[in-house]
């Protein structure tokens, strides 16, 4: 059994991290707050974006089908994932769970794949079990803006374009609330929403609802196709952009919930020492008593 002088310490430095775990709680609870509505606020925006470019491909002329970034290839030799984590840990499960995603859904392709990475911890993973990692970005600002993400979304079109990948795929944990996130794969490029039924590892993708395009015919200057030219990067950088929000306001929450679990596991651990010290305090007053009594009797049998 522990002295009572050993007890204290234990009970002194569990009370000094459980001051730094609430204040690390309180910091991530105000990050997750911000980031939630960031990433809520432009959730209307890409998904208003996704249904124009398909009403614009689906128009008279636009030549959809033989634009680079929106044409499946007919066989897929290479795969892309751009996988998002955190720079930092103490976030529970959160970059656990994104990790171990991925690695199913590339083991299950059985296809060689090129990763891109944002975020420390997912790099060191995808290093350290040999993967093919092209390219890693660590130290996002945050919030984020809109060119932080360019390079980013840059490679992974270059990627697409250069016929380096055939297929790009993006993982990142998407926001539900600030104690639930989900760990998601969505195919990134082409843009066009495809059938990945027979695809090994589809059962690590998360479907995409195909919307439907608008019957009517708009009128677009200078014309359809020299709109999607434009707008398919642009919307193909916003994907990106929104799965960072979302990838970052889950970090926040995960961070809030772990810390928030670590502060009333180390409260609890101290009501435990703390009647462990009480009781090695009145066994040691005990003996001390027992001593004294001993003592004395020694000295009236002399």
């Amino acid at each position: 059994m522990a002295t009572e002088r050993e007890l204290n310490k234990r009970i002194k430095s569990i009370k000094n991290i459980s001051q730094v775990t609430s204040a690390l709680a309180a910091v991530s609870a105000s990050k997750a707050s911000r980031a939630q509505r960031q990433a809520e606020a432009t959730r209307q925006y890409a998904s208003k974006a996704f249904e124009i470019i398909q009403n614009l491909a689906a128009q008279p002329g636009a030549s959809a089908t033989t634009h680079p970034l929106m044409t499946a290839r007919e066989s897929v030799n290479t795969i892309g994932l751009l996988l998002m984590t955190s720079d930092r840990g103490l976030a529970g499960s959160y970059n656990v769970n994104m990790i171990t995603l991925a690695e199913r859904f590339l083991a299950a392709t059985h296809i060689p794949a090129k990763v891109i990475t944002v975020g420390r911890k997912g790099r060191d993973a995808m290093v350290r079990r040999g993967y093919n990692v092209i390219a890693t970005f660590d130290r996002i600002p945050d919030p984020p803006s809109f060119l932080d993400i360019t390079p980013i979304s840059r490679i992974a079109i270059d990627a697409m374009l250069s016929g380096e990948v055939d297929q790009v795929f993006i993982g990142y944990s998407e926001f539900v609330n600030l104690v639930t996130r989900q760990p998601v794969i969505h195919q990134l490029l082409p843009l066009k929403p495809a059938d990945l039924s027979g695809m090994p590892g589809a059962e690590y993708v998360s479907g995409v609802d195909s919307i439907k395009a608008s019957q009517q015919a708009y009128t677009y200057e200078p014309n359809a196709e020299a709109l999607l030219n434009d707008i398919v990067p642009r919307f193909t950088r916003l994907q990106v952009y929104q799965s960072l929000l979302e990838a970052l306001a889950s970090e926040h929450s995960a961070r809030m919930v772990a810390m928030n679990n670590a502060t009333d596991n180390a409260i609890e651990l101290v009501d435990i020492l703390t009647l462990e010290r009480n009781k090695a305090r009145q066994a040691s007053i005990t003996n001390e008593i027992l001593d004294i009594v001993g003592g004395a009797e020694a000295l009236k049998s002399m």
